[in-house]
């Protein structure tokens, strides 16, 4: 049990001392925020530009000379931006936004006996306070949702673990808001999850997770959980495994204040007698297996996990297996930091270890500095160890999402990893030639390997598993996470990376990718929406997918003038546009795949959209004209922008953060407009 702690009623200002908070600078490009002590320690830690950036600290840095032309606007983005670097090659930043993060990871540290330094619990209740609703004080599925019940009594439960009283007045307001919305009963079923983990909810009211029982099915099934969506059966694994021997949280004074739920659901009752028919053995079989598969994704990602929800469950399983003396116990503890990252609103959970690759993979497309070092490092150059027992798609060759430790092939980010490797190593004429064609090789087998029958890509592997799995989706709070599924943007980032890796190697599987590229070019032909856009699913929504599709149409010589496709594309963007010159849509154009506004204009997006009519070679030049002005006018004295609405979505229903797009994309459209301004004679100065 954690001690209680005298909290502030406002989380305005830090509850610590932010000038004593530092990044550490790796490498490998993990992210693990220390808060330095003693005089010596900050001495010998000055703090970075990007140290002061992240935590909001003032940087002091001069106003650059007014920029009287997009080049000029973006070379004073690129003089900020580049302050940020880090001394490895990449760009650190966080990824946060979902709610339902920091307390998977308070709970899963309380029930296993692991701690926080002071600091981090002072910052992750900051955190918390300041994502209160404003109207109601509960919390949501995100920080921009509205209050619900899992996201409520979740997110309690943590402030209460965390040491915040009973009585505190976040606390009382949380409380009530949760009374209203049905109290804890009302959780969606990873909320009752927790809960029960934690002890203050009985098992009886969960789902039956019967994914233990699953893995020791023949794989050709249908329905065999290899088959699921990866993020879906790297969460049930270990959820079934603590299921299966009903983990519950040590009773201390705290959890036994707590009030202990009843509640039961019809489906509940049926899996009920179902489960009480299994045969013991079979069921202790499975819950073994299950537990390996558990070992297998540990060793595989360094201890790493694929994402922050397994990460802690994970983490209890072995945590209940092992013990706290043993060697897996203190590699999760050491690697628990690198989710946990320090923002000027205080300390959260991210929803991986990073975006490391993903972020440079756009960065060094505008610019590149260092950056290849990055590139470099971070390709995976084998297989995992444990492929074929944890079902594993290939990884050699290919670029992950964040760090190489963590290991996951991605399809769009092995995509744009290639896309930044030839760039740099053919078109920047002092760099010098770290990946060797061999490596690019392995970076194409791998994606020849992810095509699906109809052309499209998916994320992580090829689909496996039939639609109506979704049937089975027991999380109540995402959709389509049953199986995998083709996007626009991860097959449109396939389709360019290939067309520009074949311009500089010909020869190599010519064939074979021709006919890659081809039939990824149908799919993205028989998924344009009747409007003329096309849906994103990982940002937000209509602007950032069609970048995508028309990047990818212009590189097959689809433009305005050859293509209905990419004719209607533009027509539909164009029609978007406000009279500021900016585009917004909302998070909620995911969730009902129609477009809705935002209630301002963004940059991010006014960039996406800009940037895919320049692909397109729109031969109007007013409308990208007006997003340059837009984009140029918000840009601040220091060369940088400020923070807008969120930029990325996950699952249809979650929103998340991707803060270094207001860099990426606002650099390198403005670099793209000067030239398409200037070549159609549209390029004016301002004084």
């Amino acid at each position: 049990m954690w001690a209680h702690l005298d909290i502030p009623a406002s989380p305005k200002e830090p509850f610590t001392d932010y000038s004593r908070w530092r990044l550490r600078d790796t490498d490998d490009g993990r992210h693990v925020w220390d808060f330095l002590r003693t005089e010596d320690q900050l001495e010998a830690r000055p703090p970075s530009h990007a140290d002061k950036y992240w935590i909001g600290l003032p940087l002091d840095l001069p106003s650059l000379p007014k920029a009287k032309c997009p080049l000029d606007a973006a070379r004073n983005g690129y003089t900020f931006y580049r302050k940020l670097q880090s001394k490895g090659g990449h760009w650190a930043g966080e990824y946060g936004g979902p709610m339902f993060l920091l307390p998977g990871l308070v709970i899963g540290s309380y029930v296993t006996g692991m701690s926080f330094f002071e600091e981090e619990r002072l910052e992750m209740i900051r955190y918390l306070f300041n994502h209160a609703h404003p109207d109601d004080g509960g919390w949501g599925l995100h920080i921009e949702g509205h209050s619900t019940a899992m996201g409520t009594a979740l997110n309690y439960v943590a402030l209460r673990l965390l040491g915040v009283p009973a009585e505190h007045p976040v606390i009382v307001q949380a409380r009530a808001t949760l009374h209203k919305l049905g109290g804890a009963a009302a959780s969606a079923s990873w909320g009752k999850f927790w809960l029960s983990v934690l002890n203050v909810y009985d098992w009886d009211g969960n789902h039956r997770y019967l994914l233990s029982y699953g893995v020791l099915l023949p794989k050709w099934l249908p329905f065999h959980p290899s088959r699921w969506w990866i993020h879906t059966r790297t969460v049930y694994v270990p959820m079934s495994y603590l299921y299966g021997v009903r983990f519950k949280a040590s009773e201390d004074p705290l959890i036994l204040s707590s009030v202990r739920l009843q509640a039961f659901r019809p489906i509940a009752v049926i899996l009920g007698i179902y489960e009480q028919c299994t045969i013991p053995p079979l069921r202790h079989a499975g819950t073994e297996y299950a537990y390996k598969l558990i070992v297998y994704e540990d060793e595989n990602t360094g201890y790493q996990t694929l994402g922050p929800v397994s990460k802690m469950m994970n983490l209890i399983a072995r945590f209940h297996a092992e013990g706290s003396e043993s060697d897996a116990y203190k590699r999760h503890d050491e690697k628990r930091r690198d989710f946990m990252w320090l923002a000027t609103e205080g300390m959260m959970m991210c929803g991986t270890n990073g975006s490391q690759l993903w972020d440079i993979g756009f960065i060094t497309q505008a610019l590149f500095d260092d950056a290849l070092r990055w590139l470099d490092r971070c390709q995976i150059r084998d297989n995992p160890k444990y492929f074929e027992m944890s079902n594993r798609h290939r990884t050699k060759g290919a670029w992950p999402f964040s760090t190489k430790e963590q290991g996951y092939t991605v399809s769009d980010c092995t995509g744009e990893g290639l896309k930044s490797v030839l760039y740099l190593q053919n078109q920047v004429e002092f760099m010098p030639t770290l990946v060797s064609d061999d490596r690019l090789f392995d970076a194409v087998d791998t994606l020849l390997t992810m095509q699906n029958p109809d052309g499209g890509y998916a994320t992580y592997e090829i689909v496996r598993g039939p639609t109506w799995l979704e049937l089975l989706n027991p999380a109540e709070v995402f959709g389509k996470i049953m199986i995998e599924y083709e996007y626009p943007e991860c097959t449109t980032s396939v389709i360019t990376s290939l067309s520009i890796f074949r311009k500089y190697h010909p020869s190599y599987r010519a064939e074979e990718i021709a006919n890659t590229i081809q039939r990824a070019i149908a799919f993205m032909h028989d998924i344009q929406q009747p409007e003329g856009g096309w849906v994103g699913s990982w940002g937000i929504c209509f602007t950032y997918a069609t970048m995508f599709a028309l990047e990818s149409l212009s590189l097959m010589g689809e433009t305005y003038e050859t293509s209905d496709s990419a004719r209607r594309a533009c027509d539909f963007l164009v029609s978007k546009q406000r009279a500021d010159g900016g585009w917004g849509e909302s998070y909620q154009t995911c969730e009902a795949c129609i477009w809705i506004e935002h209630e301002n204009t963004q940059v991010v997006q006014t960039s996406w959209a800009a940037m895919a009519l320049i692909y397109a070679k729109y031969p109007h030049t007013e409308p990208i004209a007006k997003a340059v002005a837009l984009v140029m006018s918000r840009q601040l004295p220091d060369g940088s922008w400020a923070q807008e609405a969120i930029e990325g979505i996950f699952n249809r229903t979650c929103a998340i953060s991707y803060p270094n797009f207001k860099f990426a994309f606002t650099i390198w459209m403005l670099g793209k407009a000067q030239r398409y301004l200037e070549e159609r004679g549209a390029l004016s100065e301002s004084d």
